[in-house]
């Protein structure tokens, strides 16, 4: 469901374990996200632990990837020693104290030009030392930060952190919101509903020759988005179901109703309620707009690759072939009583291993 989830994206980040560096399903995530040329921001996590030189991190990025990274937030010690940060965007050194995991960290900022409070509050004369060579060799020996080539996906901006001990985290967080890229519109094909008795044959015949030739930007005055993601028994009280909904264009209004890229010319749906999750957590949503992915209720109705609309004019956003795939094999299992009751996402995924394996 992560390849799913990608393609409602319009920014990544490549989290890595400070001591393991690239990992297998790493490697597998970055080309879908080459594929689809998603600006990359690099986050290096658990810096409060025995770590990997963060110059073999990047060695490793590049080689393996191709792909070039430029230090934002330069890490100052690792492990036990694991003092902060310097912020290379200001020239500011952010120093923690460690304190209780579930409490934020203590943080105090230090210019880099005021040198003596920084040595004493460092108070490690090799880390101090090291930090003032850092920064002079990253100052000279690697290529300015160009926001074209971040959206681009050829050059990813690199953080350090460690998020056990909650520090570094809101600092990546507040550089990604500035520097990540507003949400995208998207190609699609766009025509005027059709209506009469032989609507739905025309429609049906003219379908496979329909192509992506129009961009839906944020800014288009009707509602559209598309499915992404589908899932089942959320609540283990309820068998319940939702549908996932990257808003593409328009906004989302509760109890508005929307037309169905795969139902008859006509026929609407009413989005009476929807949701955003953040773990197990649920909140009611009223409103939502372009860039804002929301659960709806899913009568069994909607497949991933659909498109919901408003308006006179049917907008139907491409669908990838791996999602006509799954949308075929879904078809064929629907019968199956345990796919209904538990969702089908294991039964789909043992089905996908025996077909390849035979």
């Amino acid at each position: 469901m992560i390849y799913s989830a990608l393609a409602a994206a319009d920014n990544a980040v490549m989290l890595l374990d400070a001591a393991k560096g690239l990992e297998p399903q790493t490697r597998k995530l970055f080309e879908v996200c080459r594929m689809r040329s998603l600006p990359l921001f690099t986050f290096v996590n658990k810096m409060d632990r025995p770590a990997m030189s963060p110059y073999e991190i990047m060695d490793q990025i590049e080689q393996e990837f191709g792909l070039e990274t430029y230090p934002i937030l330069w890490p100052i010690g690792d492990g036990d020693r694991f003092k902060g940060v310097l912020d290379r965007m200001n020239d500011v050194v952010h120093l923690f104290d460690r304190g209780d995991r579930k409490s934020k960290a203590e943080v105090e900022q230090v210019p880099m030009v005021d040198l003596e409070t920084l040595e004493q509050r460092i108070d490690d004369d090799e880390l101090y030392q090291q930090l003032l060579e850092d920064q002079e060799m990253l100052s000279e020996l690697i290529a300015p930060l160009d926001m074209e080539r971040v959206m681009a996906g050829e050059q990813s901006p690199l953080f350090f952190g460690s998020a056990m001990t909650n520090f570094g985290v809101q600092l990546f967080l507040d550089k990604f919101c500035d520097m990540g890229t507003k949400p995208n519109g998207r190609m699609a094909s766009l025509k005027e509903e059709a209506k009469g008795k032989k609507a739905k044959e025309k429609e049906e015949a003219t379908n496979s020759d329909e192509e992506a030739d129009e961009l839906i930007s944020p800014s288009h005055g009707e509602f559209s988005g598309f499915i992404f993601k589908t899932q089942a028994n959320l609540d283990p009280k309820h068998r319940d179901r939702l549908a996932y909904i990257r808003i593409v264009s328009g906004s989302f209004q509760k109890g508005m109703k929307v037309g169905h890229s795969r139902s008859k010319p006509g026929k609407k749906y009413n989005l009476a309620q929807a949701q955003t999750l953040f773990g197990s957590d649920r909140e009611s949503v009223e409103v939502a707009y372009p860039g804002d992915v929301i659960g709806i209720n899913n009568p069994g109705n909607f497949a991933i690759g659909d498109t919901l609309y408003t308006g006179n004019e049917k907008i139907a956003f491409p669908v990838s072939r791996i999602c006509l795939v799954i949308m075929s094999v879904i078809s064929y299992l629907i019968s199956i009583p345990l796919l209904v009751v538990q969702g089908y996402s294991i039964i789909l995924s043992r089905n996908i291993c025996l077909y390849t394996q035979s």
